[in-house]
């Protein structure tokens, strides 16, 4: 297996359509549809959003978007790694990629919504450094939603 590579792509391409597609059946199999707060393909061409593709051998195994806000905040959307990609740290490779375009683009907070039966994505998101808060922006308080942030560190240890 080659190193994953993590680009920035089109959600409109049909094969990244059909990990969104993937992405949205999972979700479906866990929640009810009104908490599931998921951006389509369209929405993720949004001019604030960037969204990232990794690849495996070529294929794309998982995606997640920046979602800048009007604010010093942005927020991780779309974060998923296909079944048979995960063990190999593409979650962590993907998330660790945000927090650099984050920085990059001078964002001093970062905050994700996640579902409560998602548990490799809590245990990702909290050894990241993700704490809980209650709901922010639109969201509305849901018991089968997860609200968390994480503030941004430059490496001189002030905060960006």
């Amino acid at each position: 297996m080659d190193p994953p590579h993590i680009t920035r792509e089109n959600p409109d391409e049909p094969e990244i359509r059909a990990l969104l597609a993937a992405s949205d059946a999972y979700v479906a199999t866990l929640y009810p549809a009104e908490s599931n707060h998921m951006m389509d393909a369209e929405s993720l061409k949004a001019a604030q959003v960037i969204f990232l593709v990794a690849r495996v051998d070529g294929e794309a195994v998982g995606c997640a978007a920046l979602v800048r806000s009007t604010d010093d905040w942005a927020e991780i959307k779309r974060m998923f790694v296909s079944p048979e990609a995960r063990g190999h740290g593409l979650g962590r490779l993907l998330l660790q990629r945000l927090e650099t375009l984050a920085i990059e683009h001078g964002v001093a907070l970062l905050r994700l919504e996640t579902g409560v039966k998602q548990h490799e994505a809590l245990t990702l998101y909290r050894s990241a450094g993700f704490i809980e808060i209650e709901p922010f922006g639109q969201y509305q308080p849901d018991p089968l939603s997860i609200f968390m942030e994480k503030r941004i560190v430059g490496s001189a240890g002030s905060v960006l």
